[in-house]
């Protein structure tokens, strides 16, 4: 069991930091720079940014639940 919950916030711990290195990216890609994208690329890099981040959150808060689960 402890062994199992180590391995979960280690992957929790995981997830935070892509989580966190895909906003950093898409800030800087598009705040941050003066490069020229093309309108239909930006939504494309809008589009799988945003499906990215959904997925990354939505795996984040099932290892949050199940973190809450294992402690009960």
């Amino acid at each position: 069991m402890k062994q199992e919950k180590a391995a979960l916030e280690a992957e929790l711990k995981r997830l935070r930091e892509n989580l966190c290195d895909l906003e950093e990216m898409h800030e800087f890609t598009f705040m941050k720079t003066s490069v020229h994208i093309g309108a239909e690329k930006a939504q494309n890099l809008q589009a799988e940014f945003e499906e990215e981040r959904n997925e990354l959150k939505r795996r984040i808060a099932e290892i949050e639940k199940e973190l809450e689960n294992a402690s009960q």
